[in-house]
């Protein structure tokens, strides 16, 4: 579960929702891009664990795509399922989950990991989504990144006690690449690594969409690491 968020944080304070509207819109669409590129499935079995309200359904569309969904939030995976969003759910946290070796195709952490590490290891977790995974399937992960240089200052607000009157919250961690790459690796997985974004939401929007061209350079091996937001696509042999 998330920490406490402090709503009259520094950060908050900066832009206004059309304006983080844009990063947003800009991460769905190269999110989309990468997957469509470096993982065209058909269809399948998505886990989304810490889905939140948004699983992935912009990833994985129906019908050719099931997923399940799990949060800690009983009401909102009741919802998601009405909706359509998810196809079944059920209320459980990422390294305690029930279901058997080999369920699913993609399992799917979307900006959720960077929440895990507060509390625990990733090893455990990415072992776990190894072992849920059937043959030939991914393990795909978007999450902040520390090398950019704004994981890089909320790692370091973080370190000094800052994180809540900064940017909310102490559980915001950026991921360094080197510790995504290297603990899929450690449970067996192959891993690749790409940019989604380097542009940042409090940016202005004309900033931010300059940094757009940038964007599709990011799955070029020397510049990758250094994005905003990140892409792990870990494939089980």
């Amino acid at each position: 579960m998330s920490e406490p968020y402090r709503a009259d944080n520094l950060l908050d304070r900066v832009g206004d929702a059309e304006t983080r509207q844009v990063h947003y819109d800009q991460e769905m669409r190269r999110e989309r891009a990468i997957l469509d590129r470096q993982l065209p499935l058909d269809g399948g079995d998505v886990l989304s664990v810490g889905c939140g309200r948004h699983p992935g359904r912009h990833l994985f569309p129906r019908p050719a795509f099931r997923i399940t969904g799990v949060d800690l939030d009983e009401a909102m995976i009741a919802e998601l399922r009405e909706s359509g969003e998810l196809d079944d759910g059920m209320v459980a946290r990422a390294g305690a989950l029930p279901y058997e070796p080999g369920s699913f195709g993609v399992v799917l952490y979307r900006l959720v990991l960077h929440h895990v590490v507060y509390q625990r290891p990733l090893g455990p977790v990415l072992e776990e989504a190894a072992r849920l995974l059937r043959p030939g399937g991914a393990l795909v992960a978007m999450e902040p990144g520390r090398w950019h240089p704004v994981g890089g200052g909320l790692a370091l607000a973080n370190r000094l006690g800052l994180g809540p009157v900064m940017h909310g919250t102490p559980d915001d961690i950026p991921i360094s690449p080197r510790d995504l790459v290297r603990g899929a690796r450690a449970v067996g997985l192959d891993p690749e690594l790409h940019a989604v974004t380097f542009g940042w939401r409090r940016l202005p929007a004309a900033a931010q969409r300059a940094l757009h061209a940038l964007d599709g350079a990011g799955s070029r091996p020397r510049l990758a690491p250094f994005g905003h937001t990140l892409m792990l696509i870990a494939r089980r042999p």
